[in-house]
């Protein structure tokens, strides 16, 4: 019989995932036997006949599991940016075996009475900041998981907790086949006036790579985007968005309703098992906010600052869209069309006239650039290490003495396989233990447009800042130094985690770091310092409606979480009803948002949709701090690594940010940034 690839750690170059040599048949019995071990590391600490300490119980308990921990990092980040049917089905299979065991762990009591023991404890351990985070988690995750409940809301708890796992899957799922099944295909070229050639080009690949005459327009961001932004054909823009804004909502197969209302009422039924209000309540206790009350103040306070604006920017929208083309009322599919048109106007500024400026590749050397210029580090591309498809870039990072950093992945454009959008995650996680400091694995997964023929890929401005915001995250990742591995890189609160990504997009609107990569990617050229001034002058533009537009996610977000969700009997209803004091289109009654709301049914944000916006009071705040001493300044950098980037969770957000800044966060920084103090 073939050795099992998964059953040992890998002896490969930096102890890299072995992707070549793993085969879809390896991943189930691997994570069979990966559990088995794992549980028979829980029964050695269970069965310890030593008192139990913190070493033996709950250093132990943090770095069991290593292997499992190991095989579903790749398992699940190939699920996410190279899936097939029969990912997807073993998925559908381990998700249930995985919070089975979670669930033995979180209701072991033996377990749990040493957890508690060493916690009652704590105050006479002299144990460091960090041992005393890592306690005070381990006992949560009981407590939080029902340890202290009687047997039967145990079981209920663990059905509950299956039944929640397969659901969100299913959600994901649904959302993905619906993205891919929606195809436009255009075959008259009058119907393509407004688009820029790039997207014209890219439309003309993607219909011969499936055979077909004409141009395809996908649901994918990179064919989406650039169609609702540039096409002159309005009948058509609104084909495509009523057809993005109906994903899992048309009674069929692939409808999501039933799957939002059960998600949120079992989320609330296991929070009043738990004895919390609501699902809100439970999340927030282990967040900055604390509270949904304060979330709620929080949001509307900045939606009374926002929705003057917002409602100003939509007429003037509104008139501008009515001079131009005598449009009555502005629907959804006009938005982003007459947005570029208006912000052409005003700032003479078009995403195509800056495109050539940003060729990935130049940008990616200017995230680095930026990296070593504020934390010394050195990336060199590496061929030696397996990857998970050809397009993956594969890094060595390194810092100034030239001792590993980490092993980083980069993965730049989409294919059917990938999930929209972008995110950042690790194939290994960061920890020091017996004195070895093992170095993360990290990785970036984004949508941007491919090169074709006759062009590189050239990123818009908004690809621009989206590099650098994962980019923020992965530097997060890469530059851990904990002891423990499940409080190491962005195992932070969620509504803080945002803020190493957020406070480096920053840089993207600064002369000094632009002038290091956005050159003309055929004459060289330095980017013009009116394009700068542009960009600069143009960042606030509409920021009234986004703001207002991230505000409602917010908002619909707490009202299925903040609330009893018993008594909602229609999705479509109950999203009206959150989005009227945020609402500025006319509602489109084939669309609803909830039914493909991927961030908080599958995701991890489920009550925490507002930390996006918390954040950037974060990092506003964070980099008016750089700004005031020069934005490469190393002194400001040294800190922000020291405190913020290396620490990970080793303790409370609050403390690390006003330790960086000298004081808690000011929602001024952003207002002002925004343009929305007056």
């Amino acid at each position: 019989m073939m050795q099992n690839i998964l059953a040992k750690p890998f002896k490969t170059p930096f102890g890299t995932a072995p992707f070549s040599k793993i085969k879809n048949t390896h991943f189930l019995p691997a994570f069979k036997s990966a559990i088995e071990e794992a549980k028979k590391e829980i029964d050695t600490i269970v069965n310890n006949s030593d008192g139990p300490t913190f070493q033996n119980t709950i250093e132990a308990l943090d770095f069991s599991g290593a292997q499992l921990d190991r095989i579903s990092s790749v398992f699940f980040n190939l699920n996410s940016a190279e899936t097939n049917d029969e990912i997807q089905k073993i998925a559908q299979e381990v998700s249930p075996l995985l919070s089975e065991f979670s669930n033995d762990i979180a209701l072991n009591e033996t377990l749990f009475k040493r957890v508690k023991s060493v916690y009652d404890l704590k105050e006479s351990l002299n144990l460091t900041i960090e041992q005393a985070t890592l306690l005070d988690k381990k006992y949560k995750s009981f407590s939080r998981n029902g340890a202290n409940l009687p047997e039967d809301k145990k079981l209920k708890l663990r059905e509950i907790d299956k039944k929640l796992s397969q659901l969100k899957l299913k959600f994901g799922e649904n959302v993905l086949a619906e993205t891919n099944k929606f195809e436009m295909l255009i075959t008259d070229k009058r119907e393509l006036s407004g688009l820029p050639e790039g997207t014209v080009e890219a439309a003309k690949q993607l219909a011969e790579s499936k055979n077909k005459e004409g141009w395809l327009f996908t649901l994918d961001y990179p064919s989406y985007i650039p169609f609702m932004t540039y096409a002159d054909n309005r009948k058509l823009r609104k084909k495509l968005a009523i057809a993005s804004g109906k994903k899992g909502f048309h009674k069929d197969a692939l409808d999501n309703q039933e799957n939002v209302l059960n998600i949120a009422k079992l989320r609330f039924e296991r929070a009043q098992l738990l004895g919390y209000k609501t699902h809100a309540h439970f999340v927030l206790e282990e967040r900055m906010a604390k509270t949904p009350e304060k979330v709620e103040s929080f949001l509307n306070e900045l939606l009374e600052k926002a929705k003057p604006a917002a409602l100003t920017e939509f007429i003037e929208l509104e008139s501008f869209a009515k001079e131009l083309d005598a449009i009555d009322h502005l629907e959804k599919w006009d938005g982003a069309y007459y947005a570029e048109k208006l912000k052409q106007k005003l700032f003479d500024l078009d995403d195509e006239k800056l495109k050539p400026y940003f060729k990935l590749e130049n940008v990616i050397n200017g995230v680095f650039n930026v990296s070593q210029k504020l934390y010394g580090l050195q990336f060199e591309e590496i061929h030696n290490i397996d990857k998970y498809h050809e397009d993956v870039l594969t890094y060595k990072v390194s810092n100034e003495n030239g001792d590993l950093v980490s092993i980083f992945y980069a993965d730049f454009f989409p294919r059917p396989g990938k999930r929209n959008g972008a995110w950042m995650t690790s194939f290994k996680p960061q920890s020091i233990k017996n004195g070895l400091n093992e170095r993360p694995h990290i990785s970036i997964v984004c949508n941007f447009t491919k090169p074709t023929k006759s062009k590189p890929s050239l990123l818009t401005f908004n690809e621009v800042t989206t590099l650098f915001h994962e980019f923020g995250h992965a530097l997060h990742g890469m530059l851990a130094n904990t002891t423990y591995p499940s409080i190491s890189g962005t195992s932070v609160y969620w509504d803080f985690v945002e803020l190493p990504s957020q406070v480096l997009e920053n840089w993207c609107y600064e002369k000094e770091a632009l002038e290091l990569f956005a050159t003309h990617y055929e004459t060289e050229e330095v980017i013009p310092m009116d394009l700068v001034k542009k960009i600069k002058d143009s960042a606030t533009f509409h920021e009234g409606m986004q703001t207002l537009r991230q505000i409602s996610f917010g908002l619909l977000d707490m009202s299925w979480h903040g609330l009893n969700p018993s008594k909602i009997k229609d999705v479509k209803t109950h999203e009206l009803e959150a989005f009227e004091n945020t609402k500025l289109y006319p509602d489109v009654a084939e669309n609803c948002m909830s039914t493909s709301f991927s961030h908080i049914f599958q995701g991890g944000y489920s009550s925490g949709y507002y930390s996006y916006k918390w954040a950037e009071v974060l990092d506003a705040d964070a980099f008016e701090y750089f700004k005031e001493a020069g934005i490469f300044n190393k002194e400001v950098a040294n800190k922000f690594k020291d405190i913020i980037l290396s620490q990970g969770g080793t303790e409370d957000p609050m403390v690390l940010y006003k330790r960086f800044r000298g004081h808690e966060p000011q929602p001024e920084a952003l207002l002002k940034r925004a343009g929305l103090l007056k």
